[in-house]
């Protein structure tokens, strides 16, 4: 490994900088793992026996706003922008974590082995002395570099001291593994399981971020098990379990729990969004609710579960403090994954309003959906023939008008034709002339709107929005009837 090529100038600028001022600086914590690794840091931490006050006195440009003694040397003139902000902490000595989260009091320590001791894992705990550049010394007290080799996430001492601490460091612990593709230590892991109730001492949001961390990784499915087998994922998503030994009908291959863990790995696999991923571990989540059995059809069924699965995400993604914009799209693409897709009976009408209830930035995504869907079932074909075909209908609806901005009419036009001021009744036209260009798109055409424009103008002001609202009251009512029948039935 070549250092120098490896660790930025500014990291090698602010060493230099603390050590010609008379004080220890080493590079520490993730950032020299990674270097191990052979992977490129994206954080960098500096760790030195100086003072917060004795930082800032060595740097011009700092923040220091923190508890914890961490100095945000401010360095103007790099074009990176993740080193725009060097963080250096003063060596810290351990203390008591009475609430599993912070510490009681911070104290500073002039001994590097007082800070390596108190970190979370061994492969964390490992310190670098730098010279010209390169590393020179490495201070490794408590095996982590043989860690490293044996792809081992270990606690530094006991485990189960660690994790009193901190609580969040036995979520850290499976990301890691997830994340290094590494196995976590029998002590180290039977702490997480005896320990595991912690974990709702922790703020969700900090449970969140660990948790996406995990969702982002490249063996998603290897960390729901981990959490789930640590007794981690029983206290901030309890509703995943309940889809274990759910059995399915014949076109599923795996119960609820696996095929929503497998649709989930599928998404990973193909590099997806968060919100995808998101979408492929929830969107059968409702199917232990709503399981039934159809003598008629002798097989089981799940009738409406994705109109329940959808409200019971928003619940699990408003409780983990999602984004308001990654909940909405989340359940959008829950709420529409069952959408019907028999080429052979369906029509580019259906196909339409298919987009326009789960709108058009969001209708290749609900495809992908799909598609993880169908894997995670146990079939091999991710793309068959028709949903090939639907993938074609989608693209010819998508020329076709689905908003009334895409009508070869516009409101003032509808004034002029008619003579009328500006008021609710233009508005109540437009949307009646979507209705019927929903159901034939080639009725967007300049010469048949300004045609029926002059038989609606005549239609009073209630009759209009009867008429513009008539399409979407008939599938609200539909939708609200089955919830009904469902809530009804399940106690919900």
């Amino acid at each position: 490994m070549n250092n120098k090529e490896t660790i930025p100038k500014e990291i090698i600028n602010c060493v230099e900088i603390i050590e010609k001022a008379g004080f220890e600086a080493y590079l520490v914590g993730g950032c020299v793992r990674d270097l191990f690794l052979g992977k490129t840091p994206k954080d960098w931490d500096i760790t030195t026996n100086a003072s917060p006050e004795q930082i800032q006195a060595i740097f011009p440009k700092t923040v220091y706003k923190n508890t914890f003694g961490t100095v945000m040397v401010v360095d103007e003139n790099t074009k990176d922008l993740s080193l725009k902000n060097i963080q250096i902490t003063p060596y810290r000595l351990e203390s008591i974590y009475s609430d599993h989260r912070h510490p009681d009091q911070v104290k500073f320590s002039k001994n590097l082995k007082d800070d390596l001791k108190r970190r979370d894992f061994t492969i964390n705990s490992i310190a670098v002395n730098l010279s010209n550049g390169a590393i020179k010394d490495i201070v490794d007290l408590f095996g982590g570099f043989k860690d490293i080799k044996d792809k081992i996430i270990k606690a530094v001492d006991n485990p189960s001291d660690r994790f009193s601490e901190d609580a969040l460091r036995m979520f850290r612990a499976i990301r890691l593994a997830v994340q290094l593709g590494f196995a976590i230590e029998e002590h180290t892991y039977s702490a997480i399981k005896e320990l595991s109730k912690d974990i709702k001492k922790i703020s969700i949001e900090r449970i969140r971020d660990e948790f996406e961390k995990i969702i982002m990784t490249e063996n998603p499915k290897k960390g729901i098990e981990l959490l789930h087998e640590s007794g981690l994922l029983m206290y901030f998503i309890p509703e995943l379990e309940k889809g274990i030994g759910v059995n399915q009908n014949q076109a599923h291959k795996y119960d609820v729990w696996e095929h929503l863990l497998r649709s989930l790995q599928h998404a990973a696999d193909k590099k997806m969004s968060l919100e995808l991923r998101l979408s492929a571990l929830f969107h059968d989540i409702s199917k232990p609710k709503t399981k039934d059995f159809s003598r008629e059809n002798n097989q089981i069924t799940f009738y409406g579960h994705e109109l329940v699965g959808s409200r019971e995400t928003r619940k699990i993604l408003e409780r983990l403090r999602f984004s308001r914009a990654t909940i909405d799209k989340v359940v959008k693409l829950v709420r529409w994954h069952m959408f019907f897709s028999d080429t052979e009976q369906i029509t580019l009408s259906a196909v339409r309003r298919m987009i326009v209830n789960v709108g058009r930035e969001n209708i290749w995504d609900l495809i992908d959906l799909r598609i993880c869907d169908r894997i995670g079932t146990g079939r091999p074909k991710e793309n068959p023939y028709r949903l090939r075909k639907y993938k074609s209908m989608i693209d010819e609806a998508l020329h076709d008008p689905i908003s009334v901005k895409m009508l070869k009419i516009d409101g003032n036009k509808i004034m002029n034709i008619t003579n009328t001021q500006p008021g609710p009744k233009i508005g109540y036209i437009l949307n009646a002339l979507m209705e019927e260009v929903l159901d034939n798109p080639k009725l967007n055409n300049e010469e048949y709107l300004v045609s029926r424009v002059n038989s609606l103008i005549s239609m009073t002001e209630n009759e209009l929005r009867n008429l513009a609202k008539r399409g979407k009251q008939k599938r609200d009512d539909f939708e609200q009837k089955n919830l009904d029948i469902i809530k009804k039935k399940h106690h919900i």
